[in-house]
Protein backbone atom coordinates (compact mmCIF):
# COMPACT_ATOMS: atom_id res chain seq x y z
CA UNK A 1 0.00 0.00 0.00
CA UNK A 2 1.18 3.53 -0.77
CA UNK A 3 3.06 5.09 2.18
CA UNK A 4 1.16 8.39 1.93
CA UNK A 5 -2.16 6.56 1.88
CA UNK A 6 -1.16 4.61 5.01
CA UNK A 7 -0.17 7.86 6.72
CA UNK A 8 -3.48 9.48 5.74
CA UNK A 9 -5.51 6.52 7.01
CA UNK A 10 -3.53 6.43 10.27
CA UNK A 11 -4.04 10.20 10.68
CA UNK A 12 -7.78 9.74 10.14
CA UNK A 13 -7.82 7.03 12.81
CA UNK A 14 -5.96 9.30 15.25
CA UNK A 15 -8.40 12.13 14.46
CA UNK A 16 -11.30 9.80 15.27
CA UNK A 17 -9.55 8.66 18.46
CA UNK A 18 -8.95 12.28 19.53
CA UNK A 19 -12.62 13.09 18.96
CA UNK A 20 -13.88 10.02 20.84
CA UNK A 21 -11.38 10.42 23.71
CA UNK A 22 -12.42 14.05 24.07
CA UNK A 23 -16.13 13.26 24.11
CA UNK A 24 -16.21 9.93 25.96
CA UNK A 25 -15.20 10.97 29.47
CA UNK A 26 -16.20 14.53 30.34
CA UNK A 27 -15.63 15.90 33.82
CA UNK A 28 -17.38 19.30 34.01
CA UNK A 29 -15.36 22.21 35.40
CA UNK A 30 -17.44 24.51 37.62
CA UNK A 31 -17.76 28.10 36.51
CA UNK A 32 -16.17 27.60 33.09
CA UNK A 33 -18.81 25.70 31.07
CA UNK A 34 -15.95 23.43 30.00
CA UNK A 35 -14.80 19.96 30.90
CA UNK A 36 -11.70 17.88 31.53
CA UNK A 37 -11.17 14.91 29.20
CA UNK A 38 -8.51 12.35 28.20
CA UNK A 39 -8.30 13.60 24.60
CA UNK A 40 -5.02 15.43 25.18
CA UNK A 41 -3.23 12.08 25.45
CA UNK A 42 -4.24 11.28 21.87
CA UNK A 43 -3.25 14.80 20.79
CA UNK A 44 0.26 14.30 22.20
CA UNK A 45 0.55 10.82 20.73
CA UNK A 46 -0.67 12.05 17.33
CA UNK A 47 2.43 14.20 17.06
CA UNK A 48 4.69 11.48 18.42
CA UNK A 49 3.39 8.70 16.18
CA UNK A 50 2.55 10.62 13.02
CA UNK A 51 5.15 13.37 13.07
CA UNK A 52 4.57 17.11 13.30
CA UNK A 53 2.50 17.78 10.17
CA UNK A 54 0.25 14.73 10.11
CA UNK A 55 -0.03 14.91 13.90
CA UNK A 56 -1.14 18.55 13.69
CA UNK A 57 -3.85 17.64 11.18
CA UNK A 58 -5.08 14.57 13.08
CA UNK A 59 -5.10 16.24 16.51
CA UNK A 60 -6.51 19.53 15.23
CA UNK A 61 -9.29 17.99 13.18
CA UNK A 62 -10.25 15.35 15.76
CA UNK A 63 -10.33 17.77 18.68
CA UNK A 64 -12.17 20.43 16.66
CA UNK A 65 -14.75 17.82 15.62
CA UNK A 66 -15.36 17.03 19.29
CA UNK A 67 -16.08 20.72 19.90
CA UNK A 68 -18.35 20.90 16.86
CA UNK A 69 -20.31 17.78 17.79
CA UNK A 70 -20.39 18.79 21.47
CA UNK A 71 -21.92 22.20 20.74
CA UNK A 72 -18.82 24.31 21.40
CA UNK A 73 -18.89 25.88 17.92
CA UNK A 74 -17.07 29.04 19.01
CA UNK A 75 -14.11 26.90 20.06
CA UNK A 76 -13.75 24.89 16.83
CA UNK A 77 -11.06 27.10 15.20
CA UNK A 78 -9.40 27.84 18.54
CA UNK A 79 -9.19 24.14 19.37
CA UNK A 80 -7.91 23.26 15.90
CA UNK A 81 -5.02 25.70 16.28
CA UNK A 82 -4.16 24.92 19.92
CA UNK A 83 -4.40 21.13 19.73
CA UNK A 84 -2.70 21.14 16.35
CA UNK A 85 0.14 23.19 17.86
CA UNK A 86 0.47 20.69 20.70
CA UNK A 87 0.77 17.75 18.31
CA UNK A 88 3.21 19.70 16.12
CA UNK A 89 5.39 20.51 19.15
CA UNK A 90 5.23 16.90 20.42
CA UNK A 91 6.16 15.63 16.95
CA UNK A 92 9.13 17.99 16.59
CA UNK A 93 10.38 17.17 20.10
CA UNK A 94 10.11 13.45 19.40
CA UNK A 95 11.92 13.73 16.06
CA UNK A 96 14.72 15.90 17.47
CA UNK A 97 15.27 14.12 20.78
CA UNK A 98 14.13 10.53 20.23
CA UNK A 99 17.31 8.59 19.58
CA UNK A 100 17.21 5.91 22.27
CA UNK A 101 14.39 4.23 24.14
CA UNK A 102 15.00 6.50 27.15
CA UNK A 103 15.21 9.69 25.09
CA UNK A 104 11.99 8.75 23.29
CA UNK A 105 10.16 8.56 26.63
CA UNK A 106 11.70 11.89 27.61
CA UNK A 107 10.45 13.36 24.32
CA UNK A 108 6.91 12.08 25.04
CA UNK A 109 7.09 13.69 28.50
CA UNK A 110 8.29 16.96 26.99
CA UNK A 111 5.41 16.76 24.51
CA UNK A 112 3.09 16.46 27.49
CA UNK A 113 4.67 19.50 29.10
CA UNK A 114 4.22 21.40 25.83
CA UNK A 115 0.55 20.35 25.99
CA UNK A 116 0.14 21.82 29.47
CA UNK A 117 1.74 25.13 28.45
CA UNK A 118 0.05 25.48 25.06
CA UNK A 119 -3.42 24.39 26.19
CA UNK A 120 -3.54 26.41 29.41
CA UNK A 121 -1.86 29.43 27.82
CA UNK A 122 -3.58 29.21 24.44
CA UNK A 123 -7.10 28.88 25.79
CA UNK A 124 -6.44 31.59 28.37
CA UNK A 125 -5.33 34.06 25.67
CA UNK A 126 -8.26 33.24 23.39
CA UNK A 127 -10.80 33.30 26.22
CA UNK A 128 -9.33 36.53 27.58
CA UNK A 129 -10.04 38.14 24.20
CA UNK A 130 -13.64 36.85 24.36
CA UNK A 131 -14.54 36.99 28.07
CA UNK A 132 -11.93 39.26 29.67
CA UNK A 133 -10.22 38.56 33.01
CA UNK A 134 -12.72 35.82 33.89
CA UNK A 135 -10.80 33.62 31.47
CA UNK A 136 -8.33 32.88 34.26
CA UNK A 137 -10.91 30.52 35.77
CA UNK A 138 -10.18 27.95 33.05
CA UNK A 139 -6.42 27.78 33.64
CA UNK A 140 -6.44 25.31 36.59
CA UNK A 141 -8.75 22.89 34.76
CA UNK A 142 -6.61 23.09 31.62
CA UNK A 143 -3.49 22.36 33.68
CA UNK A 144 -5.19 19.33 35.27
CA UNK A 145 -6.28 18.15 31.82
CA UNK A 146 -2.72 18.56 30.53
CA UNK A 147 -1.22 16.62 33.43
CA UNK A 148 -3.73 13.79 32.91
CA UNK A 149 -3.00 13.83 29.17
CA UNK A 150 0.71 13.54 29.94
CA UNK A 151 0.15 10.58 32.30
CA UNK A 152 -2.16 8.77 29.87
CA UNK A 153 0.17 9.35 26.91
CA UNK A 154 3.10 7.87 28.85
CA UNK A 155 0.96 4.80 29.62
CA UNK A 156 -0.29 4.42 26.03
CA UNK A 157 3.01 5.10 24.26
CA UNK A 158 4.54 1.61 24.76
CA UNK A 159 1.24 0.02 23.75
CA UNK A 160 1.18 1.96 20.48
CA UNK A 161 4.80 1.00 19.77
CA UNK A 162 3.62 -2.62 19.62
CA UNK A 163 1.41 -1.83 16.61
CA UNK A 164 3.59 -2.92 13.67
CA UNK A 165 2.67 -0.10 11.27
CA UNK A 166 3.15 2.56 13.96
CA UNK A 167 6.48 1.09 15.07
CA UNK A 168 7.73 1.05 11.48
CA UNK A 169 6.71 4.69 11.03
CA UNK A 170 9.05 5.70 13.91
CA UNK A 171 12.64 6.06 12.77
CA UNK A 172 14.04 5.29 16.22
CA UNK A 173 12.90 3.89 19.55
Amino acid sequence: MNTNLKKMITAALFAALACVATMSIRIPTPGTNGYIHPGDAIVILSGVMLGPVWGLLAAGIGSAMADLIGGYVLYVPITFVIKGAVAFAAGVLYQKLGRTSKSCYIAVILGGIADIVLVAGGYFLCEYAIYGPGAAASVPANVIQGVSGLAISIALYPVLLKVPDLKMARKSC
